[in-house]
């Protein structure tokens, strides 16, 4: 009996503990379910609040000369800011320290004086500022300066730094090709090399969760939620920065020498495409700056450099010779209601065809068009279409303006549009379109597309090669190409632009000075109207290995003519190429010079001195360096080297040096260095053998 009762009783008593559980996990259940479902929306709201996802920027590719020097990059600057009630110290802490701090601010930054920090700094924290702002675009020498100051070298979490890095877009030199280098916008970037290869700079974003902890600080989650970003590639382009250098401050002078407007110049290679250089400069305030592709995306009618295109039509259909004559009379020509005038007073009477190119007469490439091609006007228009002159040349770039030459069918085609087509007006082309087609004719008829862009690199490696593209592989016969060069470099011998003219290399090429209609008036009032002077044409003319166009808009200093403004800056293009280019100059040449008085040197690298002084067979003399850097002194028909010791402990005597040389002296030892004017170091803002700091600012005057 006892037995059963005591059995009774566990099976109640296990009854009440299983209808217990039973019924406690029915709560949970429920719950569970009712967070589920009624308040669903609560916790996701709860748990978004305390998770976040954070993109992780790549870093943008650079965009590089040819030779790898950096154009465009992008460097990391920082904000700065302090979180003044940081749990990690306390007020004895921070009253002890911030005197310090304040100056270490002070003379890092040099914008406030140390009691005017530190006055800030208490004040931020009496008002229990946790963001408070100590300099914004701080560069990455100054913060890891920063990092070791008082209470901020304790780190984010025990001393209250705080930092937000980041990338702003600089290009180290500055100006030279900016435009279409091109830039970055916020809304997309479109502009320049920048723009046209944006989808290989900008590299793809990366992603990181983070969570909220206590003190309302944040900390990643796992690495395994991490997807990292990948950065963008590099661009290399066909630009050399020493030729991009010499034809910036060559236009510049010239622009600024006749108060222009605006001008470009465009160096190209003939055989590739390649483009070797690019200006854009434009008047502001009487200030030359790239605001504009001028080059790429400015039509305007070509005038007299347009000539070549005409007489090509007409020598390839066999209509003339360069040795037949023309009678262009006294210089003026009527069609219509419309005269053609030379500039020659009285003109210029009867002469060749080859003599009216060199002299440029209107009346007389004017007339043998429309003696031709009256009543054909198609088919002069459609030979003009064969050598490719009525479309785009195709860059990447974007703003390339298609070319505008009327057909016999438009409604703007008059009886005058003929002989106005055939001297380069009631028509537009860029100068990139008109070089385009002068470098076919000194690429013997082969057309290139123009190449800004030749690989794309991933950390050195190429990754891609953009090839040379053609865009007409013969644009006219070989007769008519031969018969084109020799007028392109009659004009140079004999014709407009004997003024450049020099005894080391021949040039071909073409003048043009355009009269620009005035907007409301067109050409009606000559007073009202401005020209534009260009000079466009190829060398060496034997052996055209360059070819460049040079334009300069609405000069007013009263010379306007092309071979006077345009073209002086071509031939000082032409000759620091030559200059530069070894393998264009003659060997008889270097061996008619080489027992002359030595030439200057400059004083630098004595590897680098005896390897060029090596192959241009100067001679040399060691009076025993035996350092790494030397001095030189010419001395007859030698140059002698002289010690020159750099030491790390004092800055060291560039002067005399190039740039290049002194810049990588300076920078090496840690001097920041601002370089002003061209040539050699004539003068330094810090003495030599003065003691220095890291980071003191030094300044190379060149001479």
């Amino acid at each position: 009996m006892n037995d059963n009762k005591i059995r009774k009783e566990i099976v109640i008593r296990l009854s009440i503990v299983y209808i217990a559980i039973v019924a406690f996990a029915l709560i949970i259940i429920g719950k569970v379910a009712y967070l589920q479902v009624v308040e669903h929306d609560k916790w996701v709201d709860i748990n978004e609040n305390t998770q976040r996802k954070i993109v992780i920027e790549p870093d943008r590719g650079d965009i590089c000369a040819s030779d790898g020097r950096v154009l465009a990059t992008s460097v990391p600057y920082y904000e700065v800011r302090m979180d003044t009630r940081c749990p990690g110290f306390n007020e004895a802490y921070f009253n002890k320290n911030v005197d310090s701090l304040a100056y270490r601010l002070s003379s890092l930054f040099k914008d406030k004086t140390a009691t005017q920090y530190k006055r800030k700094l208490i004040s931020a924290r009496y008002k229990g500022d946790r963001y408070h702002l100590i300099m914004r675009r701080v560069d990455y020498i100054q913060l890891k300066e920063l990092k070791t100051f008082p209470i901020l070298r304790r780190g984010q979490f025990k001393g209250g730094l705080i930092i937000k890095q980041e990338n702003r877009r600089i290009k180290p030199f500055v100006s030279l090709a900016s435009r279409t280098i091109g830039y970055e916008n916020k809304g997309g970037t479109d502009v320049g090399i920048e723009g046209a290869f944006n989808d290989e700079l900008k590299g793809e974003q990366g992603v990181r969760m983070e969570q909220r902890i206590a003190g309302n600080y944040w900390m990643p989650i796992s690495d395994e939620s991490e997807v990292e970003a990948i950065n963008g590639k590099d661009i290399i382009t066909t630009l050399d920065i020493n030729l991009q250098d010499v034809a910036h401050q060559a236009l510049k002078q010239q622009l600024r020498k006749h108060a222009a407007s605006h001008g470009t110049a465009v160096l190209m290679e003939v055989e590739t495409g390649d483009i070797k250089a690019i200006v854009n400069l434009k008047n502001k305030d009487g200030f030359y700056s790239e605001q504009y592709n001028f080059a790429i995306a400015e039509r305007t009618e070509p005038g007299s450099t347009f000539k070549l295109a005409s007489l090509m039509v007409a020598l390839e259909d066999g209509y003339i010779d360069l040795g037949d004559s023309i009678d262009t009379g006294n210089g003026v020509m009527r069609y219509y209601d419309h005269d053609v005038k030379d500039t020659r007073q009285g003109g210029h009477g009867k002469i060749t065809v080859q003599r009216i190119f060199e002299v440029s007469s209107n009346v007389g490439v004017s007339k043998i068009v429309t003696q031709y091609y009256t009543g054909k006007e198609e088919r002069f228009v459609n030979r003009l279409k064969n050598m490719s002159l009525t479309k785009r040349v195709g860059v990447e770039i974007k703003g390339e303006r298609k070319p505008y030459i009327k057909f016999p069918n438009d409604t703007l085609w008059s009886g005058i549009s003929l002989p106005q087509i055939s001297y380069g007006y009631e028509i537009e082309q860029t100068p990139l379109q008109i070089l385009t087609f002068y470098n076919a004719v000194a690429n013997n008829g082969r057309m290139m597309k123009p190449r800004f862009v030749k690989a794309i690199a991933d950390h050195g490696i190429v990754v891609k090669e953009f090839k040379t593209q053609v865009i007409n592989p013969t644009i006219c016969s070989k007769s008519t190409i031969k018969k084109a060069k020799l007028m392109l470099e009659g004009v140079v011998t004999d014709g407009t632009a004997q003024n450049l003219r020099n005894s080391n290399y021949k040039i071909a090429g073409k003048t043009g000075t355009a009269q620009i209609a005035n907007q409301k008036y067109g050409y009606k009032y000559q007073s009202r109207t401005s020209y534009q002077a260009t000079f466009v044409g190829y060398f060496p003319a034997d052996n055209p290995k360059y070819s460049c166009i040079v334009v300069v808009n609405a000069p007013s200093s009263g010379v306007y003519y092309g071979n006077l403004v345009a073209g002086q800056v071509f031939k000082e293009i032409a000759d620091k190429v030559y200059s530069t280019s070894i393998d264009l100059q003659k060997d008889s040449y270097l061996v008619e010079n080489a027992n002359k008085e030595a030439p200057y040197s400059r004083n630098g690298s004595k590897k680098d001195l005896v390897s060029a002084l090596n192959q241009l067979n100067i001679h040399h003399i060691d009076l025993g360096a035996n350092s790494d850097w030397i001095s030189t002194h010419k001395k007859d028909t030698v140059i002698e080297f002289n010690n020159r010791y750099v030491k790390n402990a004092t800055v060291p005597n560039v002067k005399g040096m190039g740039a290049k040389d002194a810049l990588y002296i300076l920078e090496n030892i840690g001097l920041n260095v601002v370089i002003k004017g061209r040539g050699s170091v004539g003068q330094q803002s810090i003495q030599p053998d003065t003691p220095f700091r890291k980071g003191d600012r030094i300044v190379l005057n060149l001479i």
